[in-house]
């Protein structure tokens, strides 16, 4: 039996609601997010996943959202402008906006792991869905998308027809409110036994959708671990790199294809740098991988490039990409400080001419603040950079609001 079959259907019932006249601005100018403080009325009864209709003071329409009754964000706004009906169809162009948006990528024939929906900047507001080759994993991040579970799905196959989708739950939704769906449950197919296989850039990485890490890799930094490429190629014979919070290894499959002699790939999880020798070996039909000669160090980051700083050891790349440091406002400032105490360290490891990559996750620290840190850290150390480029999000990850704005990247040149 299909884990969907004991789904509640959307509610035929429609929410009339009235929001304060900011809340109001908001969601006219595109915003998804109505927050239950403001709410003047009409949301105070529904189950997850009811439509909720916003309406302006003269009682016309504004916008229409799915109603999240355990979350601040009590409205995820699904669709603003005129009336339209939410079905079936309606989730069919949502998707198909969401794959013609993503075009150029999906046109390339060497990628086939890529993000098909990114939540609230392709309109489905708490709601991803990746895809690993024929395997698609659909991340939920609110109850709300439950009873619509039915009409998504059904158009994932229509327009894909996956081998297999998986479902994956943020550790923050109430298991009473899933109506018997649970993590790794197959909603079409059967999930995989095994990490599922899939090309980036022409190079084979694996995903474990149903265990790992958001589905299973780190898609969002796939052009930045193609710019290191780039540079392990300008840097020439004998390129060394050092590759920081490496987890499964994505910089560093990227940097030996490249043609790096040379890679120390560091990380505190054992298991993740498994993961990474997995997908150097599935690269092992590439020349320049088989040679590069690839070290993996369990260990704190800070700890380790501190040690090697004593050492007096060099590289010609340092690749630092750590996880969020600020998963709340009030830890911002402490995050700026591990930039800088990153920075610091790494260009300390850098020969002259080399190069620094520093990336942030951290969607509350804004990217002039990191920018900033990691310039100020870099001229502090004596060490300051030659900045030749800054990136953010790739085409699968567009961020439309500024909430969705957290992935951002400096690539610069130690003279």
């Amino acid at each position: 039996m299909s884990p969907l079959s004991d789904l509640p259907r959307p509610s035929t019932t429609r929410l009339a609601v009235r929001v304060t006249p900011d809340a109001l601005r908001h969601v006219r100018a595109g915003h998804p997010w109505v927050y239950d403080h403001s709410i003047i009325s009409g949301a105070t009864d529904g189950r997850p996943g009811d439509l909720a209709v916003i309406f302006d003071p003269q009682r016309k329409f504004a916008a229409i959202g799915l109603l999240d009754p355990a979350s601040p964000i009590r409205i995820k706004v699904v669709h603003q402008g005129s009336p339209t009906t939410i079905d079936r169809g309606f989730w069919h162009s949502r998707l198909v906006a969401a794959a013609d948006r993503r075009r150029t990528l999906l046109d390339r024939g060497d990628t086939t792991g890529y993000r098909l929906v990114n939540g609230e900047s392709d309109g489905f507001p708490g709601l991803v869905l990746d895809r690993y080759d024929t395997t698609f994993a659909i991340k939920l991040y609110s109850t709300a998308w439950v009873p619509h579970l039915h009409d998504i799905v059904a158009a994932i196959d229509e327009l894909w027809h996956p081998s297999a989708l998986v479902l994956r739950l943020a550790r923050s939704l109430d298991p009473a409110a899933m109506h018997g769906l649970e993590e790794a449950d197959a909603l079409l197919g059967t999930a995989p036994d095994a990490p599922v296989a899939f090309l980036e850039h022409g190079l084979v990485f694996e995903a474990d959708v149903v265990r790992g890490q958001k589905t299973g890799h780190f898609l969002d930094q796939r052009d930045n671990r193609a710019t290191v490429a780039d540079l392990v190629r300008r840097v020439g014979d004998g390129c060394s790199v050092l590759d920081v919070f490496a987890s499964t290894g994505g910089f560093t499959v990227h940097a030996a294809a490249a043609g790096a002699a040379r890679i120390t790939a560091v990380d505190l999880s054992a298991p993740t740098l498994a993961v990474a020798r997995r997908n150097l070996d599935r690269n092992a039909h590439i020349d320049a991988v088989r040679r590069c000669e690839v070290t993996s160090v369990v260990a704190d980051a800070f700890d380790d490039m501190q040690a090697r700083v004593r050492r007096g050891e060099k590289f010609d790349i340092v690749v630092v990409d750590p996880p969020s440091f600020a998963q709340r406002q009030h830890e911002v400032d402490r995050a700026l400080g591990a930039y800088r105490r990153l920075t610091d360290l790494a260009v300390r490891l850098i020969n002259p001419g080399g190069w620094l990559v520093q990336c942030s996750c951290s969607a509350r620290v804004p990217a002039d603040d990191f920018h900033r840190a990691v310039a100020l850290a870099a001229a502090q150390a004596r060490h300051p950079l030659d900045e030749w480029r800054r990136t953010g999000h790739p085409v699968d990850h567009p961020a439309t609001i500024p909430e969705a704005r957290y992935l951002k990247a400096t690539f610069a040149r130690i003279p």
